[in-house]
């Protein structure tokens, strides 16, 4: 499907009223429900925003590309607007934002909208392009420019006659596969072209690997450019001159990287066993941001057992109040949810170290983390993972110039013993014996809070919940509550950050139903859906009105989520599983303590809905 078919006239604005990107945003999702594209203006601006999260699709050099693949979308189409003077939406290349092609996509349309980004995304490379698009006044004026500078295959043929032997590769790929990918593979076309030189460039894409590299045309290249933000293939390019920089650079100084390539000034590159995918690139990152992003590979990878076999062990808790606590059941799924528990600390560490280290560090990081387990507790795993990350890191470096003919021998013998060694050790002889020892005195200190103290600390972690509602602060929260859990037992900061995270869709959906004048037809639709999503602790029902108002949404639910840890805290209501929300209701030591528990989430579900609903103007 050409790029003319999906772009609407109707849909077309010349001068948007937006003056910020939230106003774009809301602006394009209502032009896409009214014109009839979307069922759903609400659920396109969360795909919009959602999709925003992952990076911005201001794409620079005056353009952006939002889109949305989603089941509120009736048919595929492509917006067309103008921002006359542009406006800030957080672009590549930190200028205005005047251009913008909006795409809604089907959520079961099989790669349509990546296909008509990729097509686009080419079209901003070619000279001349935007500046023709910023004059335009009328749809028949897109539609000619859109026909101008469509690939024609004759100008591609004669643009990319090499007058040199030298042959090139490249390889490009951004975190979401789209727009990124395509413009630094079509900026690389082109500055080979202008240099004479051939070059073929394979997309890491979303919809796939495309023009993918043969061995033939490896072995042949005089050099590898790879221009990527996330892992690809690299075992491939054994012994060749590789140039690995982030795909910006592949889309703003793809001049400068075919002029490296040519004069050979690229690093003889050297696969290894185990690690046949290149890091993706943290240039840019903080040091935070980066044991950030290590810390939650482990965190994600925990979850899985957190949720199994805390659900398990808290059914095993039920099944003990009627059977016994020697029945076969209860034996049963205590023992298995046990069992699961018993890796977490484990899997956290291995998957930090991993992050950190590859492959070769999953092993010492996670027997690392079992011998914190023992003793050091849920902070000596977080220090066990970083360590084994580390260390294999230092290893590598330090045996880069090895002979290859025992270059085998690191994945299979040396990283494994020595990693293994050392990491033991550093966690024997220095990590478990001073973290088991501030362990003890953390677990007494949590042990003897009481009254005004555990209100107080209940209050803190269950607001946490509602600050970012999934981001690093909640994170922080769950990871304190999880770490107190099993290292003590103690199930009062799990039921604090659990009702803290309940609180704020039913708090939303308290507004909708109360407050019905101030939110369209749209919004109120999401009310029995919040009611659902917030009794199961599944708190993502109120990030599409956080997004859209979060001046008004996050202190109402702060306050509201802070309010509900105070009464658990103050009551000493105990979680008996780390996840599920009401469904842990009947596996709780007493029915007082599951009436504190719902007391504890309608009352901050209230005071929340109320301050919301009251603040809230009419949409």
């Amino acid at each position: 499907m050409e790029i003319r078919d999906l772009l609407k006239a109707d849909l077309m604005v010349f001068d948007l009223k937006a003056e910020d990107k939230m106003g774009a945003i809301k602006e394009i999702a209502k032009n896409f429900y009214e014109k009839g594209y979307a069922k759903s203006e609400e659920d396109f601006k969360k795909g919009l925003v959602d999709r925003e999260a992952q990076g911005s699709t201001a794409l620079g050099e005056s353009v952006a590309i939002p889109h949305t693949k989603n089941s509120t979308v009736k048919e595929p189409a492509v917006m067309f607007a103008k921002k006359i003077g542009g406006l800030d939406y957080d672009s590549l290349d930190g200028e205005p934002t005047e251009i913008f092609f909006a795409i809604g996509a089907p959520a079961g349309e099989n790669n349509l909208h990546v296909e008509t980004l990729a097509e686009l995304s080419k079209m901003i490379m070619k000279e001349g392009f935007i500046g023709a698009l910023k004059k335009a006044t009328s749809p028949d004026d897109v539609y000619k420019i859109i026909e101008k500078y469509s690939d024609k295959k004759e100008e591609v043929a004669k643009e990319t006659n090499p007058t040199s032997s030298i042959k090139l590769l490249g390889v490009t790929a951004c975190p979401n596969g789209i727009a990124h990918t395509y413009m630094a593979q079509e900026a690389l076309e082109k500055a080979a072209a202008k240099a004479g030189v051939s070059i073929k460039v394979e997309t890491n894409g979303s919809d796939g690997i495309k023009n993918k590299l043969t061995a033939k045309e490896i072995e042949e290249a005089d050099a590898i450019i790879i221009t990527a933000d996330k892992k690809v293939e690299t075992n491939r390019f054994d012994g060749k001159k590789v140039i690995q920089r982030p795909v910006s650079d592949g889309i703003r100084k793809a001049d400068e990287l075919i002029a490296k390539a040519i004069k050979g000034e690229a690093s003889i590159f050297h696969a290894e066993e185990g690690r046949g995918q290149a890091e993706e690139s943290h240039e840019g990152q903080s040091l935070w941001q980066k044991a950030y992003g290590d810390l939650m590979n482990g965190i994600s990878h925990m979850l899985p057992f957190v949720i199994g076999g805390g659900i398990l062990m808290a059914i095993s808790f039920l099944v003990e109040r009627f059977a016994g606590e020697n029945a076969l059941a209860f034996n049963f799924l205590n023992g298995l949810g046990g069992d699961a528990f018993s890796f977490l600390i484990p899997v956290l560490a291995g998957f930090i170290a991993m992050s950190i280290g590859d492959r070769p560090a999953l092993m010492p990081g996670m027997v690392a983390g079992l011998m914190a387990s023992r003793g050091a507790g849920f902070i000596g795993g977080l220090i066990g993972g970083f360590l084994a990350g580390f260390i294999v890191n230092l290893m590598k470096k330090a045996l880069r110039n090895l002979p290859k003919s025992i270059e085998g021998l690191k994945p299979m013998l040396i990283y494994p013993v020595f990693g293994l060694l050392i990491v033991g050790a550093l966690m024997f002889f220095i990590v478990d014996p001073i973290f088991t020892g501030i362990n003890t005195v953390i677990n007494n200190w949590l042990m003897s809070l009481s009254g005004a103290n555990m209100l107080i600390l209940g209050a803190i972690l269950a607001g946490m919940m509602a600050v970012d509602m999934g981001g690093p602060i909640n994170k922080a929260a769950y990871a304190f509550a999880i770490g107190a859990f099993t290292d003590t037992g103690i199930g009062t900061f799990m039921a604090a950050v659990m009702v803290g995270g309940m609180v704020p869709p039913i708090a939303i959906a308290i507004a909708t139903t109360f407050f019905k004048e101030k939110f369209t037809e749209e919004q109120r639709k999401t009310t029995i859906t919040n009611y659902i999503l917030g009794a199961s602790f599944i708190t993502e029902g109120a990030i599409p009105f956080a997004a859209a108002e979060p001046g008004k949404v996050i202190p109402a639910s702060v306050i509201g989520s802070a309010l509900a840890g105070a009464i658990v805290g103050a009551f000493n209501v105990s979680a008996p599983a780390p996840h599920g929300g009401i469904f842990v209701l009947p596996a709780m030591s007493s029915l007082s303590q599951a009436g504190l528990f719902v007391g504890a989430v309608l009352v901050g579900s209230i005071v929340g809905g109320i301050i919301y609903g009251l603040i809230k103007k009419k949409d």
